[in-house]
């Protein structure tokens, strides 16, 4: 059975460099056999994460039914852009969300046991490697082994050739050694 990869950017903005990416990630984790399901954050709407909400309203819909797809797969893909030497709102925001408790749902079941790779791409120097730090933190926190290596993309303005591949040979062998570390070690800890 193969590895179901989910592969998402954490940001809304239509053509985020990190969106990029994350094509370019979700086509090598394809090739590498794997099941891939991509999903675009600006299709999802998710209110700011707010006790009282949850309290008064309960767990919103869309919440359910990304917690039914981060479920269903073994690993996730995750451009994440750098905000401020962070991660974006909307991302931390779907963690959030997704960390909340559901009766009869294990506690993180959206997380843990899961294996994540990251990724970065940022018109700055640093590629979003600050970020990417804060990322690792939080989801290492809540239960989800992330492949060690990761890439951070710098000037990704111009990173990206016409057809979406990267320019740089060096960066696009990177991505595909992590892309394929992620879908071995996601196959070695399945349940």
């Amino acid at each position: 059975m193969p590895i179901k990869v989910l592969v998402f950017a954490g940001s809304l903005r239509k053509d985020s460099y990190n969106k990029k990416l994350a094509r370019v990630a979700a086509g090598i984790a394809r090739d590498a056999g794997a099941e891939v399901t991509t999903l675009d954050l600006a299709d999802v709407p998710l209110p700011i994460y707010d006790g009282d909400l949850e309290d008064r309203e309960g767990v919103p819909a869309s919440v359910l039914q990304l917690k039914a797809m981060f479920r269903a797969h073994d690993a996730f893909l995750i451009a994440s852009p750098e905000y401020n030497s962070s991660v974006s709102a909307a991302l931390k925001n779907l963690i959030d969300w997704l960390s909340r408790p559901v009766k009869d749902e294990p506690s993180l079941a959206c997380f843990r046991g899961k294996t994540a790779a990251l990724f970065s791409a940022s018109p700055g120097a640093l590629g979003g490697l600050r970020g990417l730090v804060h990322l690792r933190a939080i989801l290492g926190n809540i239960g989800v082994l992330l492949i060690a290596d990761q890439l951070a993309i710098g000037k990704a303005d111009d990173a990206f050739a016409e057809d979406g591949a990267l320019k740089n040979p060096k960066q696009g062998a990177l991505l595909a050694e992590i892309v394929h570390d992620l879908v071995r070690v996601a196959g070695a800890v399945r349940k």
